[in-house]
Parts: C-alpha cells; sequence; structure tokens
C-alpha cells in the first residue's frame, strides 16, 4: 500500500513536472473580449466600473483573459449596447437597463423606478430575494446573461434654470430624465427627454432642455452642470438606488470554463462594491465645492413627490394588466420592497434620522 501511495504521488509530482496541469488552465487562454460601455469616459465612477471589472478578470487569470473596455459611442451609440450583446456583435456591455425599458418596461425593473428600492435593498432583492433569478429569466429573451455592474445610491432630483416651487412649475418643462422616470413625468405635466451622458450639457446650455438629471454632485460637477443651471434639487424620487449592469452574451459565457466563470462573477462583485464606495466618498466634497461656487440647493416640494408618488403606482398597476413580463417581476419586487421598507423604518431610518440632525 505504501508503494502504490509513492507511485501515485511520484506520477502525479512528473505530471506537475512536465507541465501537463497548467496546459489545463491554458485551454482557456488569449481569451479576448470587448465591452461596450454607455457611459463616457470622464465619468470615472460609473464608466470605471467596467475599466476595475476587466482589470480583476485580467489578474485573476495571468492576463490570459484579456476585456478591453469601449466608452459609449465607441463602437456604437450608448443605447446601442443591447443589441450588439444580444447579436454578439460584443460580448459585454456595461449599462443601465432601464435605458431600454422602451423594448420591454420590465428592463426598468432591473435598475430603477421611481420610489423604488435603494441601493442595499436592491443589492439584497438580487442577491438574496428572486431578483437577479427573475431577472435572468427575462433576460434570456435578448440572448442575456446579467450581472451586478455597481449602484450609484440614491440620486440628486437635477439641475434647474428656474427653482421648482409647486407642481405648477413642472407643467411644461422638457427635462432630460433617464430611461422609465419620463413616463411618471409626463403624467405629472413634464416633457422627458431621454438623452446620452455625453450630450446633456450641451443641451442644457443651448436650452434645448429646460433641467437635467444625471447622478450627483461628483459627477454631476465633472459634466459642468452648475455652470448652465444654478438650481440643484433633492432627492430624485426616481432613482432611490439604480442597479448597472454587466450584459453578458449567453454564448460568449456559456463559453468560458467553469474557473474563467466564477472569475467574471468574483469580478463583477468587486466592480459593483467599488462604484458605490466611490460615490459615497467623493460626493460630500464635491456638494460643498459647488454650493460654495454659487449652485442654490432645494428639496424637491411635497406636492410634486405626492403627484409623482401617486401616478406611478398608477402605472405599475397598468402595465401589470398588459405586460405579463412585468407582472412577474413587479409582483415579487413589489413584495420584497414592502418588507424592507417595514424594516428601514425602524433601524436605518431611526440612527440616520439621529445622526443627521448632530452637529459633527
Amino acid at each position: 500500500m505504501e508503494r502504490r501511495s509513492f507511485v501515485r504521488q511520484a506520477g502525479l509530482a512528473g505530471v506537475l513536472a512536465a507541465g501537463v496541469a497548467p496546459a489545463i488552465v491554458q485551454a482557456q487562454a488569449n481569451i479576448r473580449w470587448r465591452l461596450a460601455s454607455s457611459f463616457p469616459k470622464s465619468l470615472d465612477t460609473i464608466f470605471g466600473a467596467a475599466d476595475v471589472f476587466a482589470k480583476k478578470v485580467g489578474e485573476m487569470t495571468g492576463g490570459k483573459f484579456q476585456i478591453s473596455v469601449h466608452a459609449g459611442g465607441e463602437l456604437m451609440p450608448p443605447f446601442g449596447v443591447v443589441d450588439a450583446v444580444k447579436d454578439g456583435t460584443v460580448e459585454i456591455a456595461h449599462t443601465a437597463p432601464y435605458y431600454f425599458f422602451g423594448k420591454d418596461e420590465t428592463f426598468a425593473l432591473g435598475c430603477a423606478v421611481p420610489f423604488g428600492l435603494n441601493s442595499r435593498q436592491n443589492t439584497a432583492w438580487m442577491i438574496e430575494g428572486n431578483g437577479l433569478k427573475l431577472m435572468r429569466e427575462f433576460y434570456r429573451n435578448y440572448n442575456i446573461i446579467n450581472f451586478l455592474g455597481g449602484n450609484t445610491g440614491a440620486q440628486m432630483g437635477g439641475w434647474y434654470r428656474k427653482e421648482v416651487k409647486s407642481l405648477a412649475d413642472i407643467k411644461g418643462q422638457k427635462m432630460r430624465i433617464g430611461g422609465f422616470a419620463g413616463r411618471v413625468l409626463e403624467r405629472i405635466g413634464g416633457v422627458p427627454q431621454n438623452i446620452p451622458g455625453g450630450e446633456i450639457y450641451q443641451s442644457l446650455e443651448k436650452g434645448t432642455i429646460d433641467a437635467a438629471e444625471w447622478v450627483g454632485p461628483y459627477d454631476d460637477q465633472k459634466l459642468g452642470f452648475n455652470k448652465v443651471a444654478p438650481f440643484y434639487a433633492y432627492p430624485a424620487w426616481w432613482e432611490g438606488g439604480p442597479q448597472l449592469d454587466f450584459f453578458i452574451n449567453t454564448k460568449a459565457y456559456e463559453g468560458l470554463s467553469a474557473e474563467y466563470k466564477a472569475i467574471v462573477e468574483a469580478a463583477t462583485a468587486m466592480a459593483h462594491t467599488d462604484m458605490q464606495a466611490k460615490y459615497d466618498a467623493k460626493n460630500p466634497d464635491a456638494l460643498r465645492q459647488l454650493v460654495a461656487g454659487g449652485t442654490k440647493l432645494f428639496r424637491m416640494p411635497k406636492d410634486v413627490m405626492e403627484a409623482a408618488f401617486k401616478e406611478s403606482q398608477a402605472l405599475y398597476s397598468e402595465l401589470s394588466a398588459k405586460n405579463p413580463n412585468w407582472k412577474k417581476v413587479y409582483e415579487d419586487w413589489s413584495k420584497f420592497r414592502r418588507e424592507q421598507n417595514l424594516w428601514f423604518r425602524f433601524a436605518e431610518a431611526g440612527f440616520d434620522d439621529f445622526m443627521q440632525g448632530q452637529k459633527l
């Protein structure tokens, strides 16, 4: 028995010495993917998540799996990435799913809808609830498998040429607003405009639009919105915690080894955490700088919030009656939101309410 054990060990040592084991890894060597982002390179936060992901994949595979990252508009228009992944033009995209609500409103539930989940709640629904399961079932229709790709946290309510003092000020206002929220804005009298991030400044500067929202202080300052609109609202009732995604072509993903699939999952998790951390770290100082530079903060009026909430709930009911994809995901999402809201009302909100009233 000792002899057989020795032979087996010696045989294994010989295999390793001959370099046979590394050949197992080399079977997946020299993979090259292209990643199409919906965001401009100037935003090291939201665009940067794709860079973090690609870098980690390269590091964990010893450089054998390389992913080139391309800014919005470089390979295709920023809103063309879903079709590109679906058709296999590129292997992967990094985007905000709600940009594609025109294809099916269900896309928006994978990102953010008005009066939805905050960042932590969204991650909890995706990972510990049924979020990933349900969204992946839906994305199969588009030849896509999704992975979490970051979250901005609760966003600001946008930049305005004139302060919004009541619901009446929304009437007829042309506003760049991302994704699904435009449906609700329209129902309370606004005129939504769906414009990619890299094109917002010019539209606001030229007066093509009256107001615009993007993310929050750090990104908004980089994009220069404070130079063309002095009033800055909070909060964004439409984005309590928008979830970004990595969309991967199903065939490309299934062609990976089990090890490489695990590496992709780990790298997306790192990018997801990194984005939220960047926003939380960078937004406070950016907000101070904006206010010091003359930006005028104002809280979104209560009648605007109440009207938007009412219309949001009505819209969701209408969609559940006519879109079975939406209904299936929304029912689970809505139940999760209700339970999360009950919990956060106590410990989280209670702690935050006290701390934000202190002089630190």
